[in-house]
């Protein structure tokens, strides 16, 4: 039996290929996600992949192994030095001059402008406009000559008891320091539309409680044999006090949060650990 051949309507139409239709999203990997970390955070190289715009809700997540990889350079003159034999005060200065040059002194650079602009300006404008001056005034240069001061003191002393105590508390301090420094962005909302915390966007909750356990993780794994487990909670409570402390001065004078205080944040974390570690070693 014939059958006859599909008429024009009858026949199926092929299917076209739509170039302009969305796509899936790229799965997100956490090497990436560390990777946007160490480039936001240091002057670490980290190949030739395409940069990503940064996004702090994910950089929060793995920022506690970024600050291991960022700081392995500074301990690692740190207890060189100290197995060495050399003065703790000079390896102490030397090991920090590599880690502000490994940071690109994001920390350092914030709490100075932070001191500058929080208290040098009578109005919520005119501190947010010195905040945004890269210039340092008196304020700043006396925070952040008190900052190494303080750094330096507290890894000499350590280092003067133990190299390998001192380096393992440094990393700790450096993870707790920089992952809690995080918080300031989930308290607060941008202080102003531009900069470079507006940018990056905010953290959640969920990020910043996943990035906070695994700094507590590193934190206990390297400072406790250390310092004893009573130097480790201390360091916490400590962190916590300082953190909730900051987030109130900044809310009060300027009712939000920028990139500086975030970076200020995070070097009055330092010296709050290193008090807490100071107590008992």
């Amino acid at each position: 039996m014939d059958v006859a051949p599909p008429t024009e309507s009858e026949r199926p139409i092929p299917r076209r290929s739509n170039d302009n239709a969305p796509r899936p999203p790229k799965p997100v990997r956490m090497a990436d996600d560390l990777i946007m970390a160490l480039r936001f955070f240091s002057r670490l190289p980290v190949g030739d992949r395409p940069h990503e715009k940064p996004d702090l809700n994910r950089i929060a997540r793995v920022l506690p192994f970024a600050s291991l990889v960022i700081g392995v350079a500074p301990v690692a003159v740190l207890m060189l030095g100290g197995w060495l034999a050399m003065p703790p005060l000079f390896v102490a200065a030397l090991a920090v001059a590599v880690a502000v040059v490994a940071t690109g002194a994001m920390a350092e650079d914030g709490l100075a402008d932070a001191a500058d602009g929080l208290f040098g300006g009578a109005t919520k404008e005119r501190r947010l406009e010195i905040l945004k001056d890269s210039r340092h005034g008196t304020y700043g240069v006396t925070a952040l000559g008190l900052l190494l001061i303080a750094r330096v003191a507290a890894l000499s002393s350590i280092l003067a008891i133990h190299p390998l105590k001192a380096g393992a508390i440094w990393l700790a301090t450096m993870i707790l320091a920089r992952s809690g420094s995080l918080w300031l962005t989930v308290a607060l909302p941008n202080a102003r539309a531009d900069g470079v915390s507006a940018a990056a966007g905010r953290v959640g909750k969920t990020a910043f409680g996943i990035g906070a356990a695994f700094a507590l993780v590193l934190g206990f794994v390297f400072m406790a044999p250390a310092a004893g487990l009573l130097a480790f909670l201390t360091a916490i409570i400590f962190t916590i006090g300082v953190a909730l402390g900051w987030t109130q001065v900044c809310r009060k004078l300027l009712g939000g949060q920028t990139g500086d205080l975030i970076g200020a944040l995070q070097a009055l974390l330092e010296v709050a650990v290193f008090a807490a570690v100071l107590i008992f070693v």
